[in-house]
């Protein structure tokens, strides 16, 4: 017996009992229902999902090349049309992921408008976004599953019992759109109880792996921008305690956590770590500073010094009241911030870093692994990067070295397209193609996502299809570079509304009122000039 047959079982039995009360309630669509809601609240979803993640994590560290890959998404019906693609080509969800990134709620998610990557939005619009994600993917297996329900129903009109031991298989072993989102919260939104609160809100609404960073939350910047300021480890531990408890709190006892560190791009700390003795943690985050020795006659008024090997030393203080790092200190603060977080309850890393460069990370990596051995990334293929020309960049290099001639290349212009069909081109190209898998085997990065992809590809679908309909393709341009591509591609939103759920609530009218029942797939539905 299966859950689905099972169902039905369960459910005639309960019929029996309630008698002729019951008599318009069929178990087999009753069944169905509970089939198209296999989840029903956030917590499973986020105990299911954990449990892949968990999963996923073993098998990465017995074998590198079973990476985890995602997109990020910034609204129910984006990520719900992802799965829904992974499934057609791929045929299984299974090592992908969503993303949910700040940013993109920032820029596009906010009641403010768009709005930069500095932590104004409104907190509650994260766990929001989650919930709406879940929603769209338990829709599209409810719709799924209704097109199988309506693909049984037939074969067993036909007698095509052939058909209809095929179709009762895909039901029984049906693969859900939901997977695992790894969510990002920032810097926290506020202190350990904020980041506590926020974090039980995303839980709640399904996530099973949150992302955190150690910058300041009043001060946090985008990961590739300037002027961004971290916290001392003591900080920050104190946030991924916060976000263990929220799930700990919730039941999920295996949820995970993804400690960013933006070490290797802020130079600036708000504060001084607090130090007992030498070499502790503080004492290790304040080394970095950059600071000038002074005798008791140089102190100011309202300077701060620090006492290190009996010598006096004044960090540099900027007009901003904070402090800077010496510079060139970015890697040897990154492997700290990693370690620590490791070592104080996180399960990933994610090492913000300015390129996409394997041997960079993995230099990174590589001390970590000295001390955590199974230590392993999340990586932000991000699109602030100018992959083209960094790879291109990578490319000349390594044919400079291998004393190959590069004197027909500027290397500070090769985006050019003059050399998009030359060699250079093709080695970057083939450099960026293996990037995830060359990455995962040498730099220990388990996951790959590229952060903001889906709000490029808006921005561009829309241009192309703006330029020509308002142009001079007029009605064509949507035609030919939409409808008949869905047409033929087979993308299910050229049935827009049984993708928005008319079949499933036709289907619903008639389990409700049976002949009586007025529904809205009868001939005259143009829907039908799609089957």
């Amino acid at each position: 017996m299966t859950a689905y047959q099972d169902d039905i079982e369960a459910i005639r039995a309960l019929k029996q009992q309630h008698g002729s009360s019951w008599d318009a309630i069929d178990p087999e669509s009753a069944a169905r229902m509970r089939a198209q809601n296999r989840f029903r609240t956030g917590l499973e979803i986020a105990q299911y999902t954990a449990d892949i993640m968990r999963r996923d994590m073993a098998e990465y560290d017995a074998d590198s090349s079973v990476y985890t890959q995602s997109l990020g998404v910034w609204h129910g019906f984006i990520g719900q049309q992802k799965l829904i693609s992974i499934k057609k080509h791929l045929k299984s969800t299974n090592k992908r992921y969503l993303y949910l990134s700040g940013w993109m709620v920032a820029a596009l998610r906010s009641e403010f408008g768009p709005l930069p990557d500095q932590s104004m939005h409104e907190k509650t619009a994260v766990p929001a976004l989650i919930e709406e994600l879940y929603t769209f993917l338990r829709q599209a297996d409810a719709r799924e599953l209704d097109l199988l329900f309506t693909q049984l129903d037939d074969a067993r009109s036909a007698g095509d019992d052939t058909a209809v031991e095929f179709i009762q298989s895909q039901i029984d072993n049906y693969e859900t759109h939901v997977v695992p989102i790894i969510a990002d919260i920032d810097a926290g939104f506020g202190n350990p109880e904020a980041t506590y609160l926020l974090a039980k809100k995303m839980i709640e609404a399904g996530a099973c792996a949150i992302q955190i960073e150690n910058q300041v939350s009043d001060e946090k910047q985008c990961g590739h921008q300037d002027g961004k300021v971290t916290v001392p480890h003591e900080d920050f531990i104190a946030k991924l305690n916060a976000v263990r408890y929220a799930f700990l709190e919730l039941g999920i006892e295996n949820g995970i956590i993804v400690a960013r560190t933006d070490s290797l791009g802020a130079g600036l700390t708000q504060k001084l770590a607090v130090t007992h003795e030498p070499g502790d943690l503080g004492d290790q985050y304040n080394s970095f500073l950059d600071v000038e020795e002074i005798s008791d006659a140089d102190l100011g008024n309202g300077d701060v010094v620090i006492k290190r090997d009996g010598k006096l030393l004044r960090p540099k203080r900027l007009a901003s009241n904070l402090y800077q790092f010496r510079p060139g200190t970015g890697e040897e603060r990154v492997v700290l911030d990693c370690i620590t977080s490791l070592q104080n309850g996180a399960d990933l890393l994610w090492i913000e870093t300015e390129k996409p460069h394997v041997e960079q990370i993995a230099g990174m990596v590589d001390a970590i692994r000295e001390v955590i051995p199974n230590a392993k990334l999340v990586y932000n293929n991000s699109p602030s990067f100018n992959w083209t020309l960094n790879f291109r960049q990578q490319a000349y290099d390594q044919l400079a070295k291998q004393g190959e001639d590069v004197s027909a290349y500027d290397r500070g212009d090769l985006m050019s397209v003059e050399y998009d069909d030359t060699e250079l081109a093709r080695l970057a190209d083939e450099k960026i193609r293996t990037f995830q898998r060359d990455g995962s085997a040498r730099a220990g990065i388990f996951h790959h996502l590229i952060t903001l992809p889906t709000y490029h590809t808006a921005a561009l679908s829309t241009d192309t299809l703006a330029k020509g309909y308002f142009g001079d393709e007029g009605m064509l341009a949507y035609v030919k570079g939409v409808q008949r591509r869905e047409i033929r591609e087979g993308i299910a939103t050229v049935k827009h509304q049984n993708m928005a759920g008319s079949d499933i609530g036709d289907n619903h009218k008639e389990y409700f009122a049976g002949d009586a029942a007025l529904k809205a797939g009868g001939q005259h539905n143009t829907m039908n000039q799609f089957s």
